[in-house]
């Protein structure tokens, strides 16, 4: 992608107090933060509710911007309430790099919410690209212009799209692919990044090994190489 900005992986990490403002019915929550911990679509926080027994931190996605933070994609601790204090830690990872040029983005979801996509919708809108989003979860508060499609419509998405973003859990890698099936090869050349979800327990930190993935002959680390990496490297 020779007009595309280089994904973004923010070091060193910060570290500093945060608070829930709100909850969500859908599972996100409105968190409030300094402006410089706000990650980018695909980037994340580690966070830990500072009246919390448990020992890890909770990854936290970007979905959008709020007044004074941003709001994460679901789901969050269902032990969590407004007004918790919360320890954060990042951003975290390499986030999607937009292509400026860009002007057809399709937005997949394969296998969950499209919550971790929607920051790029803006972000297409600003450039005057359009946008379709393929899922099949529920979705509301959209911009009329985004054009809503079903996950078996993604076949014909990514054949329109210039630019294709997309969310996918680690465990359902060979079922999009299977998706795909003869267009496998045409997509390692296609200018797409892929969103891989996998716990991640220690942010990069301690190398434990639970978030790895396998590409090529070399184990990655989604946690540390991620979460977004190109749509070649994984073919």
């Amino acid at each position: 992608m020779p007009d595309a900005p280089k994904r973004v992986n923010i070091f060193p990490m910060k570290t500093a107090k945060g608070k829930v403002d709100e909850l969500f019915l859908d599972g996100s929550a409105r968190i409030h933060c300094p402006p410089g911990l706000i990650p980018i679509p695909g980037q994340y926080l580690l966070a830990h509710a500072d009246a919390s027994d448990s020992p890890l931190p909770i990854p936290l996605f970007f979905s959008g911007f709020t007044p004074k933070g941003f709001r994460s994609a679901p789901p969050v601790p269902s032990t969590w309430r407004p007004g918790e204090s919360l320890t954060l830690r990042g951003p975290i990872g390499h986030g999607f790099a937009l292509p400026y040029s860009a002007k057809k983005v399709a937005l997949i979801a394969f296998d969950e919410s499209p919550a971790r996509l929607r920051g790029l919708i803006s972000m297409s809108l600003r450039q005057n690209a359009e946008v379709a989003l393929v899922c099949d979860s529920e979705t509301a508060d959209l911009p009329e212009v985004v054009e809503i499609q079903p996950v078996r419509a993604m076949l014909d998405a990514l054949q329109w799209a210039d630019y294709a973003a997309i969310d996918v859990g680690r465990e359902n890698l060979n079922q999009f692919w299977e998706m795909l099936g003869e267009q496998k090869q045409a997509a390692a050349g296609f200018e797409a990044q892929v969103l891989v979800r996998a716990p991640m327990p220690c942010g990069a930190l301690a190398e434990c090994g639970v978030c790895a993935l396998t590409l090529g002959h070399e184990w990655r680390m989604v946690c540390r190489d991620g979460p977004v990496f190109e749509l070649y490297e994984l073919a």
